[in-house]
């Protein structure tokens, strides 16, 4: 098991040092990259966003991208992003907003909670779906995929909560214009 968590590392980093290098252009890609992705709902574009971040370094605190991001940092980061949701700023009262939902329930975006510092929700991350998240973990290290599954979190998990997110609607692109038919 240990073997297969270190492959997947090594594959996030490569994603992750991938995806750093268009980070600047991350803001007019990632809703392209959903559109292109076939993203069905809030929740995936939240998925979308989150994952254009991978591999920017943790900063305790972080609220910019572009300086560093702690857990909450880009979990309100990603929401007001890709959904204009205003979240608070700290991973306690996040775990106060939304509505519970049990581990069986969980879909793409919802947050997660663990217990990583002796108290309830002291951090969050952005659940993928099957069984991983993002989130950015600790000190020394960048926004990278985890699997619910590790021990570490498996042990610290505390819940899920769900946002209610606008439901987006999609543009309507026009019909093109066969520009030699006369016009009534």
């Amino acid at each position: 098991m240990r073997r297969r968590s270190e492959i997947f590392d090594r594959a996030s980093a490569l994603l992750a040092v991938t995806l750093a290098s268009c980070a600047l252009a991350a803001c007019v890609v990632a809703p392209i990259a959903a559109q292109e992705a076939g993203v069905e709902t809030v929740g995936d574009e939240v998925v979308v966003r989150a994952l254009a971040l991978l591999g920017v370094p943790y900063k305790w605190g972080g609220t910019d991208p572009a300086r560093g991001l702690d857990c909450s940092g880009l979990v309100r980061h990603v929401f007001m992003d890709a959904a204009a949701v205003e979240l608070p700023r700290r991973s306690e009262e996040m775990g106060r907003v939304g509505r519970p939902i049990k581990r069986a329930q969980l879909q793409s975006g919802d947050l997660l909670f663990f217990n990583t510092r002796g108290r309830s929700h002291s951090h969050v991350a952005i659940y993928m779906g099957e069984g991983r998240f993002v989130h950015a973990p600790a000190q020394r290290g960048v926004v990278r995929i985890e699997s619910m599954d590790d021990a570490y979190w498996k042990s610290r998990y505390n819940g899920a909560r769900r946002i209610d997110m606008p439901i987006r609607a999609r543009a309507v692109v026009p019909a093109e214009v066969d520009e030699s038919t006369p016009m009534p």
